[in-house]
């Protein structure tokens, strides 16, 4: 297995610590995974996070357990990500990309910089939806209780945000085929209201939960109990974020 070493509440991943020998390291991305699943996100997006890394990338993932003050936690996971590239040896030479899935497209693109400290963001299965939606006891519960029951910033004004404050031309939207709660055409219209705007939605096949898959089988019983397909689904993700980010280096 690849060797991760963790740094606050950083899960980090150098090229030179995959097992099967990755290119040397010419960028890094800051990844935020989704909902309960960033918890331990060197697990629980290790197939695509190790995918990466065999293709030249240095990975670094926050891990958090999601909140109602989407803002706070944005500021968080910005200020941790920015110190961890001023201890990198030339932070400001190779190219840095952020990268999130479901939740963690929101926190990054509510990062204070507004995007500007990073070369493009790639935004998978973007979600948006309401704290009733989403986790409607703990809605039902802060009414009662008056405590915060909704998502701050709510899902209007995280798209008026993203109009107005948010500086990043360039950002590629992925969705699943088979995502029922994909909100990706909302954020591009979001995106594209703004001048000289360069976002751009591809489609895979998959669903919501395509990008997070441990390999679990393949870990603890070999490579003969692991499903091809998942991996052939991770790969093809892998090389559209490295082909659009204009690194394609190959494993």
């Amino acid at each position: 297995m690849a060797r991760w070493r963790q740094q606050g509440d950083l899960w980090l991943l150098d090229p030179s610590n995959h097992p099967d020998g990755g290119q040397s390291s010419q960028g890094l991305i800051q990844f935020i995974g989704g909902s309960y699943l960033a918890a331990k996100p060197q697990l629980s997006y290790r197939r695509l996070l190790e995918a990466l890394a065999l293709r030249g990338w240095q990975i670094a993932t926050w891990s958090y357990v999601p909140g109602f003050d989407h803002q706070g936690q944005a500021n968080a996971a910005w200020r941790q990500f920015r110190n961890l590239r001023s201890q990198l040896p030339h932070p400001g030479g190779r190219p840095c990309l952020r990268l999130g899935h479901s939740l963690g497209c929101k926190l990054h693109l509510l990062a204070p910089d507004g995007g500007r400290g990073c070369d493009g963001l790639a935004a998978l299965s973007f979600n948006n939806f309401s704290a009733e939606r989403s986790v409607p006891l703990l809605a039902e519960m802060g009414q009662q209780f008056g405590f915060r029951s909704e998502f701050s910033p709510s899902p209007q004004e995280t798209l008026l945000q993203v109009e107005t404050s948010y500086l990043q031309p360039r950002n590629l939207l992925v969705r699943f085929s088979r995502d029922g709660i994909d909100q990706s055409s909302r954020l591009l219209g979001a995106l594209q209201s703004r001048p000289e705007d360069a976002s751009e939605l591809r489609e895979l096949p998959g669903d919501h939960l395509t990008p997070a898959s441990a390999g679990l089988r393949q870990n603890l019983l070999g490579s003969w109990a692991d499903d091809p397909a998942k991996q052939r689904a991770v790969d093809r993700l892998a090389d559209l974020i490295g082909q659009w980010s204009g690194f394609e280096a190959k494993p």
